[in-house]
């Protein structure tokens, strides 16, 4: 029997290999709790991770200064206010 260059054969799938213990551990155990294959587990992830970064990317720098100044807005003390009228006087400049 002469065989083709271009017949199709079955091809074996494509490995991927991780090296980390808790890449591994997380992995089996996401397998286990939700029956999915590993590999299924980890494109979903992937899947994930790729909108995520692509929803982020179409932020507008007025979307970034916007939850900049909400991250500060965390640390500022209670009852701290914005009030700075002792600085100025009664026509409005500066004491």
């Amino acid at each position: 029997m002469v065989k083709h260059l271009f017949d199709e054969e079955p091809m074996s799938e494509t490995q991927f290999s991780a090296r980390s213990t808790k890449a591994r551990d997380l992995a089996h155990a996401l397998s286990r709790r939700t029956g999915q294959p590993i590999n299924r587990l980890v494109e979903l992830a992937l899947e994930r991770y790729d909108q995520d970064l692509r929803e982020k990317s179409v932020q507008t720098p007025a979307d970034t200064l916007w939850q900049l100044m909400a991250d500060g807005r965390g640390s500022v003390p209670t009852g701290t206010t914005s009030d700075h009228d002792d600085l100025y006087d009664r026509h409005g400049l500066p004491v």
